[in-house]
């Protein structure tokens, strides 16, 4: 008898690809029967590269039209970036399991100079993203900071011929695609924070599918989830806005508690706001250093100009 095969979809980046085909042989290790197939998708975030994320609309972007296909029951499984995923999905799906995380830093690039600190007065950085550029104002106040769009691929490209003197991006983007000697530098915590979820692998399926879940749960990995959804929490409790300037890390302490840090930054003159909370309950966390964070000045920080 011929098996249905499980449909995984995923964007068409390279990356995303490597994460999908990563996430199948993972599932056909464990369940040597299944079959597996890609159902590779373009999508609105992949497709409008001459404006930011937060002018078109934020991450999410990145999900639609996957979430299209599993609610039209043309895949089984979406494969994500977990930083990618909106704090509150929609009713019909879940994240049946999140993959044990990869360095979840952040990684200065730049082929000149080998740390951010080197960079010459006034040298041109990109990134895509408001939380990085908040934490590069902080820090170095001088930089001009531009707007970077695209794949991997794409962004180093831009680097290799002179568009930037230096770009940040994910370690564990780079890393995954081979490209971890490109690597000058880490950006990690507690210094400097990453996006909320960062380096996790996210898998979404409809909600209460029970085979499929059932099929994908070996892969959830039980203290990255733990961490997570502290750090989703609190994303959640600031507003859930994939384009908020909000860096977020959790970790297990020694005594098996967590501690979570979280930081919200004004992109514009680099003001950081920083609150660190330990406990038991995620959720809980999340929403202590988010009430922190408001009463340290974060909605006024958040308000439109």
């Amino acid at each position: 008898m011929t098996q249905v095969p499980l449909r995984i979809a995923t964007r068409k980046s390279p990356l995303a690809l490597w994460q999908a085909e990563h996430v199948a042989a993972r599932l056909r290790a464990a369940q040597p029967e299944l079959v597996v197939e890609l159902l590779p998708l373009s999508t609105r975030g992949d497709e409008v590269l001459d404006r930011s994320l937060a002018a078109i609309g934020g991450k999410g972007l990145f999900l639609k039209e996957l979430e299209v296909a599993l609610a039209e029951n043309r895949a089984d499984l979406a494969v994500h970036s977990l930083k990618d995923v909106p704090a509150q999905l929609d009713a019909p799906f879940e994240l049946a399991a999140i993959l044990e995380r990869a360095d979840g830093a952040d990684a200065f690039v730049c082929n000149d100079f080998a740390s951010l600190d080197e960079l010459p007065h006034g040298a041109r950085v990109g990134t895509s993203s408001l939380r990085r550029t908040a934490q590069l104002r902080a820090r170095r106040p001088d930089l001009e900071i531009a707007d970077l769009r695209g794949n991997v691929g794409t962004r180093l490209a831009k680097l290799d011929r002179g568009d930037y003197a230096a770009i940040i991006l994910a370690v564990a983007g780079l890393e995954r695609m081979g490209l971890g000697t490109r690597i000058r530098s880490r950006l990690a915590p507690p210094e400097w924070l990453p996006a909320p979820g960062q380096a996790a692998i996210a898998l979404e399926t409809r909600a209460g599918d029970a085979s499929v879940i059932e099929c994908v749960k070996v892969l959830d990995d039980a203290p990255t989830r733990r961490n997570v959804s502290a750090e989703r929490a609190l994303n959640a409790a600031m507003g859930g806005d994939c384009t908020m300037p909000l860096g977020a890390w959790c970790e297990i302490a020694a005594d098996d508690t967590l501690h979570l840090r979280g930081l919200l930054g004004d992109a514009r003159n680099g003001r950081l706001l920083r609150a660190d909370v330990q406990g038991d309950d995620p959720a809980a966390l999340g929403r202590e250093v988010a009430r922190l964070l408001r009463e340290r000045g974060a909605d006024a920080m958040l308000r439109p100009l």
